[in-house]
């Protein structure tokens, strides 16, 4: 099954962080993807760094599409509200709605993900750091 890796871990991977060591394994397999949002997150502050051959490495990852379903996004802020889980931005419940949709594993750092997987009633494998 293909991972969806979330911007914490990109973020941590580039700063060398023993958490995401993981994903070094997970490039080697060929098991990671990506979409236009999380890309949308990290390439801007790799251009301000001139990370050009970084940027076009990612480029290469296999992008999975992203289709909105914005009555289910709604549904799941309600959901995360209804459970006390508040401070949960669109874009990461895109994300989730992604992967979900996708039947994708998906690799995150955020908290709210591994809070919002305990009451949510799907087949989300959350990969979190060992």
């Amino acid at each position: 099954m293909k991972i969806l890796v979330d911007s914490s871990v990109w973020i941590d991977f580039f700063r060398g962080g023993n958490s995401s060591k993981v994903l070094e394994g997970y490039i080697d397999d060929n098991l990671i993807c990506t979409n236009d949002l999380i890309l949308a997150e990290l390439i801007p502050h790799l251009v301000m760094q001139k990370q050009k051959k970084l940027i076009a490495l990612l480029n290469l990852i296999e992008k999975i599409p992203i289709i909105i379903n914005w009555s289910r996004i709604i549904e799941s802020q309600t959901k995360c509200l209804k459970n006390g889980i508040n401070k949960v931005g669109i874009p990461d419940l895109i994300i989730l709605q992604n992967a979900i949709d996708n039947e994708l594993n998906l690799f995150s750092f955020d908290k709210h993900f591994k809070l919002i997987s305990k009451f949510r009633n799907s087949k989300l494998v959350l990969i979190s750091p060992k």
